[in-house]
């Protein structure tokens, strides 16, 4: 009997498939993650922090055959594959990158609040299913992305291509929208860290201290959903989610006017241990020499390893801490990362990027402006393409036969023109093209405008503070300075594999100019409101009076005898014999 029950025993434990350790490991071949910080000093004695989480997960959720998930946030992936998407791009962002003074960002995003999203070939009504999720979105990062509409979606034909793999490029599939006046705060921070697979925990995002993150230039939080290629042979498809994060602290406010810099001093944390789900684990800083003198920026403690790349054609040199490493944290118990200057910086030797930009609104009055864009192409001998994007609301009526494009005093006509008129209330207006840089040229663009009355009840609760116009998009291949080597991604930093490079010669940039803000003819307010209060009061004593005149009836008394007091009286004169009353 004994045998016959081990014998079973047996017999169930081969039935029930792998351990427990097997599961695991296969489950790990099929997501990762990597996080990784980079420090890079601006040129101003600011000093940027950019956070990438990295999950990849290989598996096919469009088929929605995925019933378990371990690293991919489920809200993200059931959102992906219910709504037949196909690329997701969200960022929000308080502040305004200075492109000229802190030279190209990593991740740029316009102020506000951008969604921009590629639907799948069989999704059959996009529209329905773009406000959805933008819909979807709001609830679950706690923005007001729910106020998109047709009014601020346009669908561009040149900029925004897919930034993952794609079988074609129909821009018929694809929706772009900004609201440049979303207030981004700690409730938009909270449900993105919730979506770590350590939250704010472990790991990095220890550092995410919501206090230290809002007190700072600029804030840009962003999330990216894109299908990549799951080995070379790019036979069969992963999905990448990217969350990032940038902050830029300010050296007068948080650095008290000393450009030496620490991890406590940004974040008021240090880094104390390891995501246990990340399979990579970094820290970045970049400690390439800023101007001619080659002055260097020291690091303490001793980096893990030092590591050269060519990011944005110019070759870079980063201290590399590596949190994996069971040597980082034997001497201490946490790691603070200090930055600190041999020589103090000559802010007179800034370097200039190769491509910056510039938007106002100028005219005056209140009837009729023009908007006013200038790119700058400051390489010494090479031109260079950009696509140009805008999107202007409805409310602001362009003369598209005022535009015009100068460069070094002769007009420039652009190789290709895309506009699409607005509609009023319903639609805004869209205009891209394609404009040559030549080398060592600002380009200005100008394009004139009438402002449109609206309705008394379409104005916001503060008319007077102005009406947003989105911020410009640019979009441009600039030629490097070094030429670029094929990397592998796996193993380069996260910084550098966003963008798809597509040759050496060149990299891919995309850049926004500032939003802007137009006032349009304003009502005065408090007129409603006096002719409401005198209204009601000449109703209320006019109407009242006739009203009363009008309803009331006379009727004539007869006198009448008397009452008993009277007769009471008249009993006493008549004994009296005083005649009655």
């Amino acid at each position: 009997g004994g045998m016959a029950a081990a014998a079973l025993l047996l017999l169930l434990l081969a039935a029930a498939g792998p351990g427990p350790g097997r599961a695991d490991a296969g489950r790990e071949r099929r997501d990762a993650l990597r996080e990784e910080l980079l420090l890079s000093p601006l040129p101003t004695g600011d000093v940027a922090a950019t956070f990438q989480f990295r999950t990849r997960w290989d598996a096919d959720l469009q088929r929605g055959a995925v019933s378990h998930y371990r690293l991919f946030p489920k809200a993200l992936g059931r959102l992906v594959a219910a709504l037949g998407v196909r690329e997701l791009h969200l960022a929000l962002t308080q502040g305004f990158w200075r492109t000229r003074y802190w030279g190209q960002p990593p991740l740029q995003a316009p102020a506000g609040a951008e969604l921009w999203v590629w639907f799948q070939p069989t999704v059959t009504d996009v529209d329905k299913a773009w406000k959805e999720l933008s819909n979807i979105l709001s609830g679950i990062f706690c923005a007001s992305l729910n106020f998109i509409d047709s009014t601020n979606t346009v669908i561009p034909t040149a900029s925004f291509k897919p930034l993952g793999l794609a079988n074609g490029t129909d821009h018929h599939l694809l929706r772009y929208a900004v609201l440049p006046r979303e207030v981004v705060c700690t409730e938009n921070l909270t449900p993105w860290k919730k979506l770590l697979p350590c939250g704010s925990k472990a790991g990095l995002a220890v550092l995410l201290k919501a206090e230290r993150l809002f007190h700072s230039s600029y804030h840009s939080q962003a999330v990216h959903i894109r299908p990549i290629c799951r080995d070379a042979s790019c036979l069969a498809l992963s999905w990448e989610l990217r969350q990032t994060l940038t902050v830029v602290f300010d050296f007068f406010s948080s650095g008290q006017g000393k450009k030496d810099w620490s991890l406590f001093k940004m974040f008021s944390r240090t880094l104390t241990d390891t995501c246990p789900l990340a399979s990579q684990s970094k820290v970045y800083v970049d400690i390439s020499p800023k101007n001619r003198e080659k002055e260097l920026l020291e690091v303490s403690p001793p980096p893990t390893s030092v590591h050269e790349a060519i990011v944005q054609g110019d070759r870079r040199t980063y201290a590399v801490y590596d949190l994996l490493s069971p040597s980082l944290f034997n001497t201490s118990r946490s790691l603070n990362v200090q930055l600190k200057w041999k020589r103090p910086q000559d802010s007179s030797e800034m370097p200039i990027p190769t491509l910056h930009a510039q938007r106002y609104v100028g005219g005056y009055g209140l009837q009729t402006g023009e908007i006013c864009t200038l790119i700058y192409n400051t390489h010494p001998y090479r031109a260079f393409p950009v696509i140009l994007l805008e999107t202007v609301p409805w409310y602001l009526r362009l003369y598209v036969h005022t535009l015009t494009i100068i460069t070094k005093g002769k007009e420039n006509k652009p190789s290709y023109i895309h506009y699409q008129p607005a509609q009023d209330r319903s639609r805004p207006h869209l205009l891209e093209m394609l404009i040559q840089l030549p080398a060592n040229s600002v380009t200005k663009i100008t394009i004139q405008f009438e402002r449109a009355l609206l309705k008394w009840t379409e104005y916001p609760p503060d008319p007077n503070h102005g009406f947003y116009v989105g911020s410009s998009v640019l979009s441009a291949l600039v030629p490097s300075v070094t030429a670029m080597k094929d990397m592998d991604v796996e193993q380069s930093p996260l910084f550098t594999s966003l963008f798809p490079s597509s040759d050496g010669s060149s990299y891919f940039v995309r850049l926004y100019t500032e939003p802007l803000l137009v006032n349009l003819p304003t009502p005065d307010f408090s007129m409603p409101y006096n002719v409401i209060c005198l209204t009601c009061t000449v109703v209320a004593v006019c109407y009242g009076s006739f009203y009363n005149l009008l309803t009331r009836t006379f009727h004539v008394e007869e006198p009448s005898r008397g009452g008993l007091a009277k007769r009471l009286a008249n009993v006493i004169r008549k004994f009296r014999g005083v005649p009655p009353l």
